[in-house]
Parts: C-alpha cells; sequence; structure tokens
C-alpha cells in the first residue's frame, strides 16, 4: 500500500511541476523533478531494465503524439518546444513519469481494456484541461480539441496498459482476481 502511494504521490508531483514549470516558463523544472520521480520508481523496481524500457517506449509515443498535436493545431504550448514536430521537454518528462504508474498505480488496467478505452477517454482530456487552467496549455478550439483529445487517449491508455502488461519490472502485485490474456492463454 505504502508503494502505491508513493507512486500516486510522486506522479502528481511530477505532473503540477511540468505543468507549473511550462506555464511559466520553466520547462526545465518538471524535466529535473520528472527524472527524480523515474529514479525512485528504478530504485523501486524489481526489473529496472524492462522499467526503463516500457518508459522509454511511453515517451517516444507520447512525444510524437503531442507533437502531432502542436503541428496541426490542436494544441499550443507555451514553453520547451525544441522541435516544431515534437512535444515540449517538459511533456515528454511528463510522459515517462506517466509511464512509472502503469506497473503500480494503474496496473489494475491491464487486462481491462474496455476499462482503458473509457478511462483514457475522460482522464485524458480532463488532464489537459487541468494544464490548461493552470497556463501550461492553450486549445485555439477547445471544443475540436477535446474531442481529438479524448479520441487519441482512448487508443492510448490501453496502448500503454498493453505495453506494461509486456515491459512489467515494477514489481507490484497484481490486483485480486485480475488475469490477463497471456495468463488465461488467449493470447500471445
Amino acid at each position: 500500500m505504502l508503494r502505491l502511494v508513493v507512486n500516486l504521490v510522486a506522479f502528481q508531483i511530477a505532473w503540477f511541476a511540468c505543468v507549473l514549470g511550462g506555464a511559466h516558463g520553466w520547462p526545465w523544472l518538471g524535466v529535473g523533478v520528472a527524472a527524480s520521480v523515474v529514479a525512485l520508481h528504478l530504485w523501486m523496481s524489481d526489473a529496472p531494465r524492462r522499467e526503463v524500457m516500457l518508459m522509454v517506449l511511453v515517451g517516444v509515443i507520447g512525444a510524437l503524439w503531442d507533437g502531432f498535436l502542436v503541428r496541426f493545431g490542436f494544441l499550443e504550448y507555451p514553453s520547451g518546444m525544441l522541435l516544431p514536430w515534437l512535444a515540449p521537454v517538459w511533456i515528454i518528462a511528463m510522459w515517462v513519469a506517466f509511464a512509472t504508474t502503469l506497473n503500480v498505480a494503474l496496473s489494475w488496467l491491464k487486462g481491462r481494456w474496455t476499462l482503458a478505452v473509457v478511462l483514457g477517454a475522460i482522464g485524458g482530456p480532463l488532464a489537459f484541461y487541468g494544464g490548461h487552467m493552470l497556463g501550461a496549455v492553450a486549445f485555439p478550439d477547445p471544443v475540436v480539441a477535446m474531442a481529438v483529445l479524448a479520441g487519441g487517449w482512448s487508443f492510448l491508455m490501453p496502448l500503454s496498459a498493453w505495453l506494461a502488461q509486456r515491459f512489467d519490472g515494477a514489481g507490484f502485485p497484481k490486483a485480486a482476481g485480475l488475469t490477463t490474456l497471456t495468463e488465461d492463454g488467449a493470447g500471445v
């Protein structure tokens, strides 16, 4: 239980550091805090290499997804853009910090694909709306942005949970009664 709380609190600290740093022109603040969260997570993990692979994959997916959103005008970020086709550095750091929750706080999503879709479709846009309210992101057309975010996150959340299932190195106990595709013989 303590590890779950540490994971949730650490991610929330990283989220706020990334968002507030991005909003106030200090994008590297969030990167530094997220790096500390990642280091703590890896220190607590049973198989850190597997977790690093998960974080790299989720970070790359997030960098490309958020870069796509900026490139096509769905979102605008006030700071941290190094390349016009890539997400800001603090968003990439946030994606990597998010990956630390996949095998701990969000481990219950593995194998529960419908819940992952619903959580992604609702939680993804809400997180961005929270970032918008704190000044870290702007929506040229809020309705379109929320619809695109909901659609994207309804795919990205189950994809992230699936990747976490494949690259689980956290050593965190699975939820009672949860079976995965590989455990029940129906999958790969």
